[in-house]
């Protein structure tokens, strides 16, 4: 169903608590990330690049990124793009109006990054003592240009990490933008995907997602985009096939499985007793990327924690953030200031020897409470 036929609709759990999804849509599924457990390695980025994206046409596009904040991330400069909807009531609203479009301008190759050529045949081949190296002119931009770089004056710089896949929006501008309404919301989970038989490959959804998360492949003609792994949470493949999988079980998508500090959580909006549930509706830490889009993202982000600063004399603590708090609510709005005061109250409580559900949530490495894909028949 394509977004331009879906407004708001409400779902109740059995408590009562009500929960917005996209009219049509049974359960929609969600991703939580702490942001304060990545260290930036990249492995969800090569296991999304492997598994999705290593063919031709698909070069330049990494479905799942990390990209380090304060920073101009990917494609270079996303966050001075336009699109999505001037305010909530028009992103709600059944058929939305006229949606906020883009500027009219799509990222270069050059803000992706162009795939580099090495000189693989002289090191490998010819017997060269030569170190790999790129090919041509030596380039200048490309993911993760600025990794690391960040902000602020010593001693008291900082950056975070900041993993980011398409949000499976509840109202995708995409979607609205796209004319053949080739972009649809599944039925059964919310996941948005694009109907490759309908794509013509007009980009006008790349231009109207405001996390520029949609991807035009130039050999296939077509746009693509990350498809939160529906295979997989779907149980298919088998143990000896793409997926390594066994048929029927459902396993979460790759970006957080293979994450080596385990700092993604998935599941239903609508599971009470599950911490997507918990950490969004209930705890209210988990949050939106910026909310000033008016998509309504369904992939929410624990706020980072730093050190506090250092006087630059003694290089004792003072009692300064690190992160501006400025910076974090033009990042996830001003709901970002009580979701890190939650967090701190509750910290405080376990450091004194009491108990807290949200820290056993955001602290656990059990699977079982982490991934929790089977909960509604679909």
């Amino acid at each position: 169903m394509s977004s331009q036929d879906q407004g708001n609709e409400t779902t109740t759990t059995e408590s009562g608590q009500q929960i917005d999804v996209a009219d049509g849509i049974n359960h929609q599924v969600a991703m939580v990330m702490d942001l304060n457990k990545c260290i930036g390695c990249q492995t969800c980025t090569i296991a999304c690049k492997k598994l999705w994206t290593d063919t031709g046409g698909r070069e330049y596009m990494y479905w799942n990124n990390v990209e380090t904040q304060p920073g101009q991330g990917y494609p270079r400069g996303w966050e001075d793009d336009t699109g999505g909807y001037a305010s909530a009531e028009q992103a709600e609203n059944d058929g939305h109006g006229e949606y906020q479009e883009g500027d009219g301008s799509l990222p270069s190759q050059e803000d992706y990054g162009r795939a580099w050529d090495f000189n693989h045949t002289e090191v490998m081949y010819d017997g060269s003592d030569a170190p790999l190296r790129p090919e041509g002119n030596d380039p200048e931009w490309g993911p993760n240009w600025d990794e690391d770089q960040g902000a602020g004056e010593y001693p008291n710089s900082y950056y975070f990490y900041l993993p980011r896949i398409c949000n499976h929006c509840t109202h995708p501008s995409c979607a609205e933008a796209c004319p053949r309404k080739a972009i649809y919301k599944r039925e059964e989970d919310g996941i948005v995907l694009v109907d490759q038989e309908r794509c013509r490959g007009y980009r006008y959804c790349v231009e109207g997602c405001p996390y520029n998360k949609v991807y035009y492949n130039v050999m296939r003609k077509r746009s693509e985009k990350c498809i939160f792994c529906y295979p997989r949470i779907e149980g298919e493949g088998s143990g000896d096939g793409n997926f390594n999988l066994n048929d029927g079980d459902a396993v979460p998508p790759a970006c957080a499985t293979e994450c080596p500090p385990q700092l993604r959580l998935v599941g239903y909006l609508d599971d009470e007793q599950g911490p997507i549930h918990k950490l969004v509706n209930e705890y209210e830490v988990a949050l939106r990327l910026h909310p000033d889009y008016h998509t309504q993202p369904n992939v929410y982000y624990i706020p980072p924690f730093a050190p506090p600063q250092h006087d630059e004399k003694t290089g004792e603590s003072v009692d300064a953030e690190r992160i501006p708090r400025p910076l974090l609510e033009e990042l996830f709005g001003e709901q970002v200031h009580a979701a890190l005061d939650t967090i701190e109250r509750h910290r405080t409580r376990v450091q004194g020897g009491d108990e807290s559900e949200l820290m056993d949530i955001l602290t656990t490495n059990n699977p079982a409470q982490q991934y929790r894909l089977e909960v509604f028949d679909q």
